[in-house]
């Protein structure tokens, strides 16, 4: 019997390329990162075009050449020619050893293709390459689908609550809604990371709650018949924190209840997270899972 001697094992940074060439392939687009004024300009374009700001676009094409002379990331995602997703990140302080991971958007007409996914999986690579362990990045927690693929696709978890961080941005998105954001660290080789970025499915909230505590989940934010929001209590080692289905839409249709979803959701989070509980799932329902240390 012949036995055949097993190859070196691959290095993570090279496992994290494998894993965002398959992800792109998935999603069918193709990813890389962008350093031509052309292709940054593209960038500054797509993204007042998602924000709908085109007169103060997110970010200008001086400051992401400079982002990219200095080493930075700016990454794109083409399906053909055409630029549908951007993602740009800087370096912290030193010391930090972490990117952060500024702003990243997809085009609408291919949401649900994973476009996001790919994006973020070519940056990880590319972090990984450069000796980087860690990305952070805020999101708003009121977005459902963004708090879903944060903490269930991509296993990032949340590490602090910032209040109107920065500052009231008129947009297509955010409204003249304050800007509250929850501040997550991806870090990269962890095994849930891992896993993540390999494809796994996410692990269902209920599965987590039955981990994680095993006892009764206490609603700290529940939602009324009429979709407005129910505060509820902060006891108990679990529990539940209900967020609107579509924040956007309600921002452009009634945009007092949006703002009541904001102070109930702020109350909330940051009094538990400020108090060393810590956010381990969201449910795609519209719920976080906070454990509450006692």
């Amino acid at each position: 019997m012949t036995h055949l001697a097993a190859g070196p094992a691959l290095a993570p940074a090279d496992l994290a390329v494998r894993a965002a060439d398959a992800a792109a392939l998935a999603a069918g687009v193709s990813v890389r990162e962008l350093t031509g004024l052309a292709e940054l300009e593209q960038v500054v374009g797509l993204y007042a075009d998602i924000w709908g700001r085109a007169g103060n676009p997110p970010v200008t094409l001086e400051l992401l050449r400079a982002f990219t002379k200095a080493g930075n990331y700016v990454g794109g995602a083409f399906a053909g020619d055409r630029l549908v997703g951007a993602c740009v990140g800087f370096f912290h302080a030193p010391g930090d050893d972490a990117l952060h991971s500024h702003i990243a958007g997809v085009a609408p007409e291919v949401a649900g293709r994973s476009v996001g996914f790919a994006l973020k999986l070519h940056q990880r690579s590319w972090a990984l390459q450069r000796g980087v362990s860690d990305i952070a990045w805020t999101f708003d927690p009121l977005v459902s689908r963004n708090a879903y693929f944060n903490l269930a696709k991509l296993a990032a978890r949340p590490v602090e609550y910032l209040t109107n961080f920065y500052g009231v941005m008129p947009d297509s998105l955010n409204g003249h809604d304050e800007t509250d954001r929850l501040l997550v660290r991806w870090r990269l080789l962890e095994p849930d990371v891992v896993a993540a970025c390999s494809g796994a499915r996410p692990r269902p909230a209920a599965v987590a709650a039955d981990g994680d505590a095993g006892g009764e989940v206490v609603t700290a934010v529940g939602v009324a018949a009429d979709g407005s929001p129910v505060p509820g209590r902060l006891d108990g080692a679990l529990l539940r924190i209900a967020v609107p289905r579509d924040i956007s839409a309600l921002r452009a249709t009634d945009p007092l209840l949006a703002a009541r979803w904001r102070t109930s959701v702020r109350e909330a989070l940051s009094v538990l997270l400020a108090e060393g509980a810590r956010i381990t799932a969201f449910d795609p329902a519209g719920w976080y899972l906070v454990r509450r240390q006692l």
